[in-house]
């Protein structure tokens, strides 16, 4: 469920002369709790200091600007759509006062934001456990509400008969009977234009009815004042509250409750307001036009926006495909200042008799390509999927094509030699004619690696050769590996660079099997442990998709799709049934599609350690299946006493809560085969999270891989790190070794989640101990630093965090952590609760300066400094980062370094 935080108001307050309802005003983007977001739809907010502000001699407009003629060439022609988000502000008002009968109550919920607005809503009855939420009888339901679910009901709110001039609310009433089992109501509030979602300090708002009042944080009305709305129709309040029922003490946030959590009271009626901003987003564009002049050999450049206000233009120039930025010489357009020697800045003149505005720049024909942002304030900065706007000034798609084939060669051969530390060398098959140039030379390397392989894996071979010599031939091994690599690369046909395409030349390098992806993916998680409660997550998520893309994500990573016994989805019963708590098949399908278009892939969580049964057995044991995959018993293993399968005893460790299948099953086996390519054609997930890994061999994980063929695939192989009288060991070599082993049973097919640096991160920053984070050989300690190719990081995931909870991230570091993992090498994964949260603009930002900087999972890193305070790494000489307390500054030399951003105990530097 994505939510938008509540603001409560902290002052007690009086209104004598009350409004129907409050003043819509726009928040304005100075404020102090503005938050810098992102624009959707290839458009994102990013962040830069204030100018340098030099004096600068522009030429006049008729001198900068050159002149269009019928000779000119258009060299480019493009209009970019983009999205900003607007903020209103407005108020959730809630009322609860009594009819004529003590006994007859009602309930009112209104907000003063025009728009599509439901209440969400269930209630509590006496005895219920936990915080689970029920569906109210019948009698207590408004007209038009629909059943969620089994457990809550679906309001639209509807404009307020009393409003009066242009002041407007909506508004639902809620009738019930005190006599009723009820002890509370429980809501939030959805806008269904945008899909947010309204809570009160972060959880469900609640509404006590009973005299024994447990505040969990979430209660309204904690302190009584009977009131009704405000407005020149009825009487005036006696008294209007803040929504809170405690003063707060300190600046993070804790209350200290002046009255004891449990107070035993009568019902009394109250009226509250609680703030919100309403974000939205208003389509924009930009267009920029290239005309050549054969006459002038020079460019003219034409921007134009219908964005509103003051745009400025920050630009500048570069002279090959590394797109480094450059200051272009003079004449420049009218309005432009030099920015820190680095760029410029041009302010572009407003259009005659309407929005927007436009600016024109001249450009000799030695620069290749024309780069900027749009500054809209100090606060906000418009640029393109992450990455500056690019014009190229001149085709040059054969020189960009080159480059991408080059570093596409560059990680091809870095993933072979991973995999041959591995033990898992992938031998090119020669299939063509080319193929055949240098192949005996060749087939004799190849044949030499097994022989070292061979050598340094036997068990007589590690007892019997010291530590240095078995480095030696590891060496060797990849200087043999990189040679027959390079002849196998050579005999590959060549195409010619007027073959290929623009269109061709942007296409990702080339994965080298199944699974792996191209290395430079960045993954959502796009749910936590709630998201199932609304019924609709998938048609929730659907609005989410080119918000996900415009940030950068590449892969979004979804909940288990199948039918289960629990509505988070880890307990699959029949596998081929697709409606689940988070939606019908039917929107799971119109939801990948929508992924598909903004270019993202998809993964799908698939269960397949265990397996809930739909009959008992002889004994009264449930282990027998229906559904599609009708098994009986043989397909559960057989040293799980709680299921009494008949199958072999299991490959890996016990899932106990269901029962365990056995993958040695043939049939077994054929079925999961034919699921996985089903879940491929039918639905199009582009790839797979498996979920308890631990629980089968990584053999069989192949085979499922090789299968299904899928663009990625990561394996969740969670176990305890090592610890010593209960602090945590610096060195987790045998943690990591053992998800290196699952990744190695699988032959690399996927990947996993690199649990080991999670707890490190944990530590080091929980106890300002950040030489944690450098190995013995100054390397990252996790699975990042052995085989960084296959290494999924994260810091959170709906397990860890959410409302579970079992091993969440330290409190206010998490933007430390995401500091770590974006500009490090291995694929980084960012949960959904932190993604839509406060940190969003900054993990937008160092997404940001990953995709500029083309970081990926190969990516080289120095490690800098690793002290008590503070932990500092290069990674590929172009990003310099720290995280900690303690001091640092990237050495000075031949590399120049800018801060691209910071927060909280971070910082990251990018080379100029």
């Amino acid at each position: 469920m994505a939510t938008v935080a509540v603001d409560p108001l902290i002052h007690h307050y009086r209104r004598k002369t009350p409004r129907l309802s409050p003043k819509l005003t726009t928040a304005k983007q100075s404020s102090l709790n503005y938050t810098r977001r992102l624009l959707s739809r290839g458009a994102t907010f990013c962040s830069f200091k204030s100018p340098l502000r030099l004096a600068v001699r522009a030429g006049s407009t008729e001198a900068a600007l050159a002149e269009t003629s019928e000779s000119t060439d258009v060299v480019f022609d493009k209009t970019f759509s983009l999205k900003r988000t607007a903020k209103v502000e407005g108020k959730i008002l809630i009322r609860l006062n009594s009819g004529k009968d003590d006994k007859k109550w009602q309930l009112t919920v209104g907000c003063s934001l025009p728009g599509k607005w439901v209440l969400h809503w269930g209630v509590n009855y006496v005895n219920d456990i936990g915080s689970e939420w029920d569906q109210p009888p019948l009698e207590m339901r408004p007209p038009d509400s629909i059943t969620i679910k089994d457990y809550a009901i679906e309001t639209p709110l509807k404009k307020s008969s009393m409003a009066l001039g242009s002041d407007i609310f909506y508004e639902v009433k809620i009738d019930f009977n005190l006599n009723s089992s009820i002890t509370a109501i429980n809501f939030v509030l959805k806008d269904e234009d945008t899909g947010a979602w309204y809570q009160h300090r972060g959880r469900d708002f609640k509404v006590p009815l009973t005299d024994y009042l447990q505040d969990d944080g979430n209660v309204v009305g904690s302190k009584k004042g009977f009131g009704i709305w405000p407005g020149a129709l009825g009487q005036l309040s006696n008294m209007l509250l803040n929504s809170e029922g405690a003063q707060y003490d300190g600046e993070d946030g804790t209350s200290d409750l002046r009255e004891p959590t449990q107070q035993k009271r009568g019902l009394e009626g109250f009226y509250e307001e609680h703030s919100i901003i309403k974000e939205s987003l208003i389509d924009s564009s930009v267009s920029v036009s290239v005309r050549r002049s054969p006459e002038t050999t020079k460019n003219s450049l034409h921007i134009e926006t219908d964005l509103p206000g003051d745009i400025v233009v920050h630009w500048g120039v570069c002279k090959d495909e590394g797109k480094r930025w450059e200051i272009p010489a003079e004449p420049y357009p009218a309005e432009t200042i030099v920015f820190k020697s680095k760029a410029m800045r041009t302010l572009l003149q407003r259009k005659d008799g309407g929005p927007g505005a436009c600016g024109c720049f001249t450009l000799d024909d030695e620069y290749v390509g024309f780069l900027f942002v749009l500054k809209l304030d100090e606060d906000t900065w418009l640029n393109y999927n992450g990455n500056d706007f690019y014009i190229p000034l001149s085709n040059s798609s054969g020189l960009h094509t080159r480059s991408r084939l080059v570093e596409s060669e560059k990680n091809e051969q870095q993933d072979v030699l991973e995999r041959v530390e591995s033990g898992s060398l992938p031998i090119p098959e020669k299939t063509t004619e080319a193929n055949q140039a240098g192949s005996a030379y060749t087939d004799e390397i190849i044949s030499e690696i097994r022989n070292l392989v061979s050598g340094i894996s036997s068990e007589k071979s590690r007892k019997t050769k010291s530590k240095e010599a078995q480095e030696t031939i590891l060496q060797e091994i990849e200087k043999l590996a990189a040679e027959a690599y390079s002849i196998f690369r050579t005999a590959i046909p060549t195409f010619s660079e007027t073959a290929i395409s623009e269109a061709e030349a942007e296409v990702l390098p080339v994965k080298i099997c199944s699974g792996t992806g191209t290395g430079f993916e960045i993954v959502c998680q796009g749910f936590n442990w709630e998201s199932h409660r609304s019924g609709k997550w998938y048609l929730e998520l659907h609005k989410k998709a080119a918000e996900l893309s415009s940030r950068g994500f590449t892969v979004v990573w979804l909940p288990p799709p199948t039918e289960s016994i629990s509505p988070e989805g880890y307990m699959p019963k029949d596998l081929y049934n697709l409606n689940s708590r988070y939606g019908s098949i039917d929107e799971l399908k119109v939801l990948v599609t929508r992924f598909h278009e903004v270019g993202i892939k998809v993964l799908g969580d698939a269960v397949l350690n265990h397996r809930c049964a739909h009959h008992k057995n002889q004994n009264g044991i449930w282990n027998i299946f229906g559904g599609r995959l009708n098994w009986d018993d043989r397909a559960v293993v057989a040293d799980d006493p709680h299921f009494q399968g008949r199958g072999n005893k299991s490959s890996g460790d016990n899932f106990h809560a269901a029962p365990n299948i056995d993958h040695s099953q043939d049939f077994v086996r054929k079925d999961i085969r034919e699921w996985l390519c089903w879940l491929r054609n039918e639905i199009g997930y582009d790839g797979w999270r498996l979920d308890f890994v631990r629980g089968f061999w990584g053999g069989y994980v192949k085979e499922y891989i090789d299968a299904s063929e899928p663009y990625f695939a990561v394996g969740e192989y969670w176990d305890s790190l090592s610890y010593t009288y209960g602090e945590m060991d610096h060195n987790q070599d045998a943690h990591r070794q053992r998800i290196i082993d699952w990744i190695n049973a699988t032959n690399g097919t996927a990947g996993a989640f690199d649990v080991t640096t999670k707890g490190i991160l944990h530590s080091a920053l929980e106890r300002c101990e950040y030489w944690r984070l450098s190995d013995q050989k100054g390397k990252p300690p996790g699975v990042v630093g052995w085989w960084p190719s296959r290494a999924v990081t994260f810091i959170e995931n709906h397990d860890t965090g959410s409302t579970q909870g079992h091993w969440r991230f330290p409190g206010g570091k998490e933007m430390q952590g995401y500091a770590y993992i974006l500009t490090h090498p291995g694929t980084p994964s960012v949960f959904y609760d932190h993604a839509f949260s406060n940190y969003g603009s900054e993990i937008s930002e160092l997404i940001s300066v990953r995709n500029r900087n083309k970081i990926h999972c190969r990516s080289t890193i120095q490690i800098t400094k690793a002290d008590r305070d503070v932990y500092a790494a290069m990674i590929d000489e172009k990003v310099a980062m720290k995280i900690g307390p303690g001091h640092y500054e990237p050495p000075s030399g031949p590399q120049k370094w800018s801060l691209a951003t910071e927060g909280n105990d971070y910082k990251v530097w990018e080379a100029s």
